[in-house]
């Protein structure tokens, strides 16, 4: 059967924010330009601008849009986030394509006869003993009923993943080791797109003026430590991204951090572009494609020692890796950092595989075509 036939669905969990997972729908998208999405609800005013990528697709939302006050309420409401999905009816298509990581796209249904493809970004973090977006264990009563309700979904979250899902891929080898250790089953390696084209001409290290943090400024990001250590070191640091940190982040930094928000592609390019280093202090983190964007633009990487950044961050070549993740460990590696030498070129070339903007697409097809034949 040739892939360019098949009747083929993309799910996804929400459209809420817009980061890696929303890249990689993107990208499924371009390959499949006719394919529906179905997801759990879409808030527009927290996508802003970005709302713009997904304006003209056709999206189908779930029953969850029913409840009073969904939007604010659908963390909690997660533990029915199976039943949004099982309404979907996708009897028609021949391809679904879920991409999931926290709110159980994967549990979509499908007949016999059509093939369920999971990307996963990573098994659900707050579900596995990975740090989540809120501090949300600081809550001794918010802790209690969430560990209940966490061992159910656990149970919940295994039964979809062995009965629902055909064929799982992974985002990063850490991500498909998580796959392996929660739900005993295979997967295949597939590294998200690169959505960012390449810089023409680098810009040389000794030419540029700043660090820079760009990621959601969420819990498990630790942010904080990226402004603490630009405190400590007097460093220019410019922090890109939004999140329920914002506000206590700009009481703690000092004179020498400015704080971007939002910014367009083309803004970020030009970040990328000339940016002493990256500063990167998340933990397990599931693949990490920021990383990737700065090394794509010949920017060094600082990052935390686990998860995703081992698979492409190099000590010593295209970046630093460091342990422990507090503020001694992060100036200790920015120190390490400033007296070793980079060339940008070589750290571009260091992530070749990962920017290949056709890679993905191929890989992806490759594997339908496999299957379906």
């Amino acid at each position: 059967m040739r892939t360019k036939k098949l009747r083929v669905a993309l799910v996804h969990d929400y459209l809420v924010d817009y980061g890696g997972a929303e890249r990689v729908l993107e990208a499924l998208h371009d390959i499949f330009p006719d394919a529906p999405v179905y997801t759990a609800f879409i808030d527009k005013q927290k996508l802003g601008w970005h709302w713009s990528h997904f304006a003209h697709w056709q999206i189908h939302q779930s029953w969850l849009t029913k409840i009073p006050f969904y939007k604010k309420l659908f963390s909690p409401l997660r533990i029915f986030a199976p039943s949004y999905f099982h309404h979907f009816d996708l009897s028609r298509y021949d391809v679904v394509i879920s991409s999931t990581n926290a709110y159980f796209a994967k549990a979509i249904k499908v007949d016999q006869v059509t093939k369920h493809y999971c990307y996963c970004h990573t098994p659900a973090r707050s579900l596995w003993g990975y740090s989540t977006m809120t501090d949300w264990k600081k809550n001794p009563l918010i802790k209690f009923f969430g560990a209940l309700i966490n061992h159910y979904l656990r149970v919940v979250d295994v039964k979809i993943a062995r009965n629902n899902v055909g064929v799982f891929v992974a985002n990063s080898q850490e991500t498909r080791k998580r796959i392996a250790k929660f739900y005993r089953l295979p997967a295949q390696v597939i590294y998200p797109p690169m959505n960012l084209s390449l810089a023409k001409k680098l810009v040389p290290l000794k030419k540029r003026a700043y660090y820079l943090y760009v990621n959601r400024l969420a819990f498990s990001k630790h942010p904080e430590l990226a402004v603490k250590a630009a405190n400590q070191l007097h460093l220019p640091l410019k922090v890109v991204g939004t999140g329920k940190m914002l506000s206590k982040l700009k009481q703690l930094a000092g004179p020498t951090v400015t704080f971007l928000d939002f910014v367009t592609d083309e803004q970020l390019k030009e970040l990328y572009a000339r940016a002493k280093a990256l500063i990167y202090p998340v933990k397990d983190e599931d693949f990490g494609i920021v990383p990737i964007e700065a090394m794509s633009f010949g920017t060094p990487v600082i990052a935390h020692a686990s998860g995703g950044p081992l698979e492409t961050v190099v000590d010593g070549k295209n970046g630093v890796l460091f342990t422990p993740l507090n503020l001694s460990g992060l100036t200790a590696a920015i120190k390490r950092w400033q007296k070793l030498s980079f060339t940008p070129m070589q750290i571009q070339k260091s992530v070749a595989k990962f920017t290949d903007k056709n890679r993905f697409e191929k890989e992806i097809l490759q594997l339908i075509a496999h299957r379906s034949s």
